[in-house]
């Protein structure tokens, strides 16, 4: 597969990790000018006390104002089920446009009908500046971004690449974390095998950065590996595992997984590209808790 891959840009990187979701989240510089884009942020929850904030975002707002960078994109890989996007607070804070996967319309109308949100809700990705198709580039200052759309474990999930770095979501999790569960709605193990592929046709080179991290076998957390790295000792997929052998394994250790604690919250936000749903007339906002709906 060619996707125009530059190699030798190579951005500036910056992580940040929000150890209450396992999450990492991405500031990545163009290295020849200001601009930056941010990938898969985070803002906090309080499920038990219903209160949200923002001290993860504002580290972010804090690194780019502190480095002179300019926010050109906040991207989202998916419709995250584990954490609340910041996007819209970002986007309040340093602009830049919001984009997504064009999938985002098929979880949009399976969710939309699991949380009753009425016609109300608009089905169709408004809710975000920018919706990407399989092959999509855009800009980041003067660095070339390309969308790779891999869905598995959602419809709407994407990889973006941005010179010698890839930013998998959670199609790909570090060698020794294997994949993500395929068994969401709209998921599928056998896509999610070929849409790993994608990702192991890159060059070897390739710099891979997880969205989520849990440290097997109590290591330290870590978030960076390599295309060469995942194809040698991922225990999912590497050493040439076959689709068939995949499929088997994923759809067996799916069925034994919980669901993700926020994955009630996260999806009615995440899914209005990070705000919440609209308050009544009273001016109270309420996140809903379907009852075996899920």
């Amino acid at each position: 597969m060619s996707m125009g891959i530059t190699a030798t840009v190579k951005p500036v990187v910056k992580a940040f990790f929000d150890p209450a979701t396992n999450t990492i989240s991405y500031v990545v510089k163009d290295p020849a000018t200001m601009a930056c884009a941010v990938v898969d942020s985070v803002m906090d929850i309080d499920y038990a006390a219903g209160r949200i904030s923002h001290e993860n975002a504002d580290q972010i707002v804090d690194y780019i104002q502190e480095n002179g960078l300019e926010l050109q994109w906040v991207i989202e890989t998916h419709v995250h089920a584990d954490h609340l996007s910041a996007a819209p607070y970002l986007q309040s804070k340093l602009g830049g446009k919001i984009g997504i996967g064009s999938g985002i319309t098929v979880v949009q109308d399976v969710f939309g009908k699991v949380f009753n949100e009425g016609t109300e809700f608009q089905r169709d990705g408004s809710q975000f500046d920018q919706l990407f198709e399989d092959g999509d580039s855009y800009m980041v200052g003067e660095m070339q971004a390309q969308v790779v759309h891999t869905p598995g474990h959602t419809p709407a999930c994407m990889v973006h690449v941005m010179g010698d770095a890839a930013f998998v979501g959670d199609t790909l999790f570090m060698p020794d974390g294997g994949s993500a569960r395929a068994d969401f709605p709209g998921g599928d193990a056998g896509e999610l095998y070929d849409s790993i592929q994608k990702v192991l046709s890159l060059p070897d080179e390739t710099r891979l950065f997880m969205c989520h991290d849990y440290g097997p076998n109590g290591r330290d957390i870590q978030w960076e590996t390599t295309v060469a790295d995942e194809k040698a000792h991922n225990i999912h997929v590497g050493g040439g595992k076959t689709k068939e052998e995949f499929v088997q394994f994923r759809t067996k250790r799916d069925a034994e997984l919980d669901m993700p604690k926020l994955i009630i919250p996260s999806l009615q936000v995440n899914m209005r590209a990070g705000e919440m749903p609209p308050a009544d007339e009273e001016g109270n906002t309420f996140l809903k808790v379907p009852v075996n709906a899920l």
